[in-house]
């Protein structure tokens, strides 16, 4: 794929994503295999509203100095690039409903049409203590998505991971995710509200 097509494609998806509070400034990460044994991923400088050619880097998964430059996030995505082959592109993310319905539920059961037909269940991980969480992540994640067969993984506290052979289906799904979530927590705030 042309660099600067790809390059394009990943700058209009992190604007969308940084205007709906997916991505924060310098938090989040995403990327893109470019080859077999090589992707392009945000730099830890990255300003997801701005993600321009400086914004970017391409790593070989034969580790160099430009590792150095990448997100800290960048051995994760190294990890299900080599070990998933349906990984196209990866996005970390932090959506708000998502991450807060996160945090006191085990399973992510879409009450609406879209959220069900889409996504369907989804368990929520929980990464049990923070403090080392960096450095159990690029092997957990990793084995979650070959040994759950999805492209989704919705972090306790953390954020979601998702990949995609797609990048507007990764999207796509992301939006849906969060959609479904905040139906979820108006459903379940519902007694609070009255309208009468």
């Amino acid at each position: 794929m042309n660099r600067s097509r790809l390059q394009h494609q990943l700058s209009v998806l992190s604007l969308s994503m940084f205007r709906k509070d997916f991505f924060g400034i310098y938090h989040g990460s995403i990327s893109a295999k470019t080859e077999s044994n090589r992707f392009i991923i945000n730099t830890k400088e990255a300003v997801f509203d701005a993600i321009d050619d400086a914004s970017l880097i391409e790593l070989y998964f034969k580790k160099d100095y430009r590792w150095n430059q990448a997100s800290i996030d960048a051995r994760i995505h190294f990890n299900i690039y080599s070990q998933v082959s349906d990984a196209k592109f990866i996005s970390f993310s932090m959506p708000p409903f998502t991450t807060a319905y996160s945090l006191e539920h085990n399973i992510i059961a879409p009450k609406d049409y879209f959220g069900y037909k889409e996504i369907g269940s989804l368990e929520i991980v929980d990464p049990k203590q923070f403090d080392d969480w960096y450095d159990r992540a690029e092997s957990e994640i990793t084995y979650y998505f070959q040994t759950k067969k999805t492209n989704i993984m919705v972090i306790r506290g953390y954020g979601v991971y998702a990949f995609n052979r797609d990048l507007h289906e990764m999207a796509k799904q992301l939006a849906i995710l969060e959609k479904s979530c905040r139906i979820l927590m108006l459903d379940s705030s519902k007694s609070d509200f009255n309208f009468d």
